[in-house]
C-alpha cells in the first residue's frame, strides 16, 4: 500500500498593513535644501540736483541816479532813479529822467540809452567851443526858409552843444538888424533855452544867469 507524501508549500509572507499615522518604509527622500536669500538692499535714491544760480552782480551803468544827462530831443534832465518794470513777462531796466522845465518824466531802457543819443553833460572844453561859436559870423544858406528851418530844428534836436550854438548864432538879431519872423523867433528861443540849460547845469548856476552869459557872447560878436 502506497503511502502519500504531503509536500509542504511554503507560506506566502504576510503583508502587514502599516498602522495609520505611521508611514510605510520606502526610499528615503532628502528634504530639499532651501537656501536663505538675503534681502535686497533698497536702491539708493539720488536726491534731485538743484542748480543754484550765482547771484547776478549789480550792473554798472554809465549813468546813475542824480546825474544830469542830455536827451537829444528834450535837452537837460536829471536821473531820478534806475527802475525795473515787467513788460511782456520780461524785466526791463529803465532810467527815470525828470525834465523840470517841461514838467515831464521820461523812462529810457538802460540798454537803449546810448542808441538814442543820451549823453553826459558837455565838458568845459566843449562849452568854451560853443561860446566861441556864438562870437563867430552867422552862416546863413541861401535856400528856402522851410528847408533852413528843418536844418535848424535837426541841429537843436541833435543834442550837440556846438550845433545848438550855431543855431543861436545864425538866428540872433542885433539892434539895427531886420527883425526875426515868428518861426525864426521860435527856433531861436528854443535853441537859446536848450543851450542855457546845459551851461547852467555844467557851471552850477541858475538858468537866467546862463542865458545872460550866452547873450553876452552874442553882444561881443555884434560889437
Amino acid at each position: 500500500m502506497t503511502t502519500a507524501v504531503k509536500k509542504k508549500i511554503p507560506a506566502a509572507p504576510l503583508k502587514v498593513a502599516a498602522p495609520k499615522g505611521i508611514p510605510a518604509k520606502g526610499p528615503t527622500v532628502k528634504p530639499a535644501t532651501i537656501k536663505a536669500v538675503p534681502p535686497k538692499a533698497p536702491a539708493l535714491v539720488k536726491p534731485p540736483v538743484v542748480m543754484v544760480k550765482p547771484a547776478t552782480p549789480a550792473k554798472k551803468h554809465e549813468f546813475k541816479a542824480g546825474d544830469f544827462v542830455v536827451y537829444p530831443t528834450h535837452g537837460v534832465g536829471r536821473i531820478q532813479k534806475v527802475d525795473e518794470q515787467q513788460v511782456a513777462g520780461l524785466t526791463l531796466e529803465l532810467f527815470v529822467i525828470a525834465f523840470e522845465k517841461d514838467k515831464m518824466i521820461l523812462r529810457v531802457p538802460t540798454t537803449k540809452a546810448k542808441a538814442v543819443g543820451m549823453r553826459k553833460l558837455s565838458t568845459p572844453d566843449v562849452v568854451a567851443t560853443a561860446l566861441n561859436t556864438l562870437r563867430g559870423r552867422a552862416r546863413i544858406k541861401r535856400t528856402m526858409w522851410s528847408r533852413r528851418a528843418q536844418e535848424y530844428e535837426a541841429k537843436i534836436n541833435s543834442g550837440d552843444l556846438v550845433s545848438i550854438a550855431e543855431v543861436v548864432r545864425d538866428l540872433h538879431r542885433a539892434s539895427g538888424q531886420p527883425e526875426q519872423s515868428y518861426s525864426e523867433r521860435q527856433l531861436y528861443e528854443a535853441a537859446l533855452a536848450r543851450m542855457a540849460r546845459e551851461v547852467a547845469a555844467i557851471e552850477r548856476i541858475d538858468e537866467q544867469s546862463a542865458v545872460k552869459r550866452v547873450e553876452s557872447a552874442l553882444v561881443k560878436k555884434a560889437a
